[in-house]
């Protein structure tokens, strides 16, 4: 049974730490792989490289969104392709990924971007 007491606040801190990882993702794109190295792992990856611009920005506009309390219910739907491909891309960095091409890239495992892995 839901305590509709404690039940909001629930919901805030869940919201807050939602919208925080959110942000923190989309600074780290920005400020530390940068955007071109952003575009450029997409790229890596098979996808069109506006889509590293694209989620970049819904990341840092959904989380602050998130955040502050902004319509949450419409910008958590939308950001759920963002979460979508974020689970498809770190299975595919496991070598669970069913695409070939995506489960054979072994640059983030080895921890050198630049570096191909071992298998290449």
């Amino acid at each position: 049974m839901i305590d509709t007491k404690t039940a909001p606040y629930a919901a805030l801190i869940l919201r807050v730490a939602l919208g925080t990882m959110l942000v923190a993702h989309a600074l780290l794109k920005v400020l530390v792989f940068t955007l071109p190295g952003t575009v450029q792992f997409f790229e890596s990856l098979g996808l069109p490289s506006a889509l590293a611009y694209v989620t970049v920005g819904a990341e840092l506009l959904g989380g602050v969104l998130l955040i502050l309390g902004v319509g949450t219910r419409w910008v958590a739907a939308a950001l759920v392709p963002v979460l979508i491909g974020a689970t498809w891309y770190t299975r595919a960095t496991a070598g669970c990924s069913p695409h070939p091409t995506v489960a054979g890239n072994t640059r983030v495992l080895d921890g050198h971007p630049d570096r191909p892995g071992p298998a290449r």
